[in-house]
């Protein structure tokens, strides 16, 4: 099987997109994976979900993007590994700005390590600022998250014009692994017509994954600092977290 290196990206913030990465990282270790988790957003939420605290680390992404340390592999953390990140990457964001051939930063830190794992997936940043360039140059695919709310939708075609750019100007290898509803309301009017909204306009384009329902379940899971299998593993959510870390075996 080859490195199947992932960006869960979505401009737009609040989608479940450091959840997602999580828990479908667990479910990708479950089926005997071997799963590395980048954290690449300053807001450090994936490093505090999994079980860290982001401002006692003395060593993090930062350091592998502009002084070329190795990585920080955090191991063993629910059968996955971790690459941290904190608040100082965000002064790294200008930093890079002077660095030649920053775009490739990221992807050549990870050559480091691509023997080692079967799936890395990266939390991107929720905007297109250079280090979700450097995501989506340095991965295979790209999966999507997107609530299923209205004004989530209407971003949805400058999202897709993003990773249009990256695929013609940087790296034409990228692919769309799929689109995962997210924070799905299957009561309500507008959840349903949202979700046949994403169907039509973007089946043609990439996967449609199984709707993830909106539950409390999931932010409880992470402020005990831990995957909602782990947390709970009787939830419904489970199942249709395992049925797309399934579907991310084949892409």
């Amino acid at each position: 099987m080859s490195l199947k290196i992932i960006s869960f990206f979505n401009q737009a913030g609040g989608t479940g997109k450091t959840t997602l990465t999580q828990n479908l990282g667990y479910q990708l270790a479950k089926r005997r994976h071997r799963v590395l988790l980048v954290d690449i957003d300053p807001q450090a939420s994936l490093t505090a979900f999994m079980g860290l605290e982001p401002f006692e680390l003395k060593q993090t992404i930062a350091d592998s993007l502009l002084k070329d340390a190795p990585l920080p592999l955090h191991h063993n953390l629910h059968n996955v590994d971790l690459v941290p990140s904190n608040i100082i990457l965000s002064a790294v964001e200008v930093q890079l700005h002077s660095v030649i051939a920053r775009e490739w930063r990221l992807k050549q830190t990870l050559l480091t390590v691509q023997d080692s794992y079967d799936f890395v997936l990266i939390d991107c940043p929720p905007t297109l600022g250079i280090f979700s360039i450097l995501s989506l140059v340095a991965s295979t695919h790209v999966l999507v998250p997107i609530q299923t709310h209205f004004k989530a939708f209407l971003g949805v075609e400058l999202l897709l014009d993003s990773i249009r750019q990256v695929r013609e100007r940087i790296n034409p290898g990228l692919a769309i692994a799929g689109v995962v509803p997210m924070m799905h309301e299957s009561r309500t009017s507008q959840g349903k017509v949202i979700l046949d909204g994403i169907n039509e306009q973007l089946s043609p384009i990439a996967p449609i994954f199984p709707a993830i329902p909106r539950t409390i379940s999931f932010a409880d899971a992470s402020m005990a600092r831990q995957p909602l299998a782990v947390y709970d593993p009787k939830h419904p959510s489970v199942q249709i977290l395992e049925a797309i870390a399934q579907k991310l075996e084949e892409v």
